[in-house]
């Protein structure tokens, strides 16, 4: 760490650049597509426009953002590695240096639990949590208590969801046969191995676990790692109070009527979608988190096959291609954008 940072609340250097990913407002889009390998971000910003230069930050911390304009709309791509607290880390520190509506799409690979084949495409409609619980005996066994736990599903925006899926089939390489299904649900895991029901030489007593999920779960297709914890967090997030600069209001030439509205010290109130000054009675929309994913299945736990490194490559290249224009393709109205100016993406006078 190089920059002394200040509050321990949420650690931000002098100039305002996050803890983890080392950004500050105006160095990441509205449009995030999210991944966890850094080639794969490096591949993805090869579709970028070349005006302006893409901007590309790698921290300290290992998260690597590379911001720029795809077909004229500013796109970052954010690499955030693997598991539940880098997503965390990424969602809430993304979220606090963009102002106005942020649109996720992950882009990572998965295990297959079905008969898919290596090379598929899953667009999960919606995720669960299955986490390790740390209170049953693993050394010994515990007939009283379940070994890992699963959470309540949650679901993908289902409008980012279905033009992802158009995006997709519209980049559909011409020899791509790949299946993509979007009737699925997907299962985000804290471990790639014991909450996945991979054997290894720890008692994680998980033999049953994948038979388990797919009983209990209609549609359970895919394990991966990170798309649950994006979408608890897309649903979780329900805005905040942050009025346009108050105008000096008049001074009061009669009677005052105090207001104690503990609720709402800054003098600003919800309306359902919206919040509304009081002193400047102008209505500004809430601000989203709105997220999809696409999962390239790699690996198939029902055969055992995994995707060759070749296959990878064909993909990869589809898929990014397919994300970004999905991010293209959805409308956010002007007021819901980060503004252009001072940002990384600001086209120069005349580009």
């Amino acid at each position: 760490m190089k920059d002394t940072l200040t509050d321990a609340n949420f650690p931000r250097t002098a100039d305002g650049r996050v803890y983890h990913l080392g950004i500050k407002s105006g160095e990441v889009a509205n449009r995030i597509v999210t991944v966890g390998s850094i080639s794969r971000a490096e591949g993805i910003s090869k579709y970028f426009d070349a005006s302006p230069k893409p901007f590309s930050l790698y921290s300290e911390r290992g998260f690597l953002t590379i911001t720029g304009r795809y077909r004229g709309v500013p796109v970052s791509i954010v690499c955030i590695g693997m598991g539940g607290p880098n997503v965390d880390f990424f969602v809430r520190e993304v979220r606090e240096c963009v102002e106005g509506d942020v649109l996720i799409i992950r882009l990572g690979s998965c295990g297959c639990l079905t008969d898919l084949p290596v090379g598929s495409l899953i667009l999960p409609k919606a995720s669960v949590a299955v986490t390790r619980n740390l209170d049953f005996d693993f050394e010994n066994g515990d007939h009283f208590s379940t070994p890992y736990r699963l959470s309540k599903p949650i679901s993908a925006d289902s409008d980012l969801l279905m033009t992802l899926q158009r995006a997709l089939e519209s980049t559909r390489p011409l020899a791509a046969s790949n299946p993509i299904v979007t009737n699925a649900v997907n299962a985000s895991t804290d471990s790639f191995y014991s909450s996945q029901g991979r054997q290894t030489s720890f008692q994680d007593h998980n033999s049953g676990l994948i038979d388990h999920l797919k009983e209990t779960i209609p549609n359970m297709t895919s394990l991966e790692m990170e798309t649950y914890w994006i979408f608890h967090l897309a649903a979780s997030w329900k805005g905040f109070a942050r009025p346009s600069p108050a105008v000096n209001p008049p001074l009061a030439t009669g009677p005052v009527i105090p207001s104690n509205d503990e609720s709402n010290p800054d003098g600003a109130k919800f309306l359902g979608d919206t919040f509304v000054s009081r002193v400047e009675k102008e209505e500004i929309p809430r601000p989203l988190i709105r997220a999809a994913a696409v999962q390239m299945v790699f690996a198939s736990r029902s055969s055992q096959d995994f995707i060759t490194p070749d296959r990878v490559l064909e993909v990869e290249a589809w898929c990014g291609r397919g994300v970004l224009e999905a991010l293209w393709a959805t409308d956010v109205p002007e007021k819901r954008l980060h503004p252009n100016e001072g940002s990384v993406w600001e086209l120069a006078e005349g580009q």
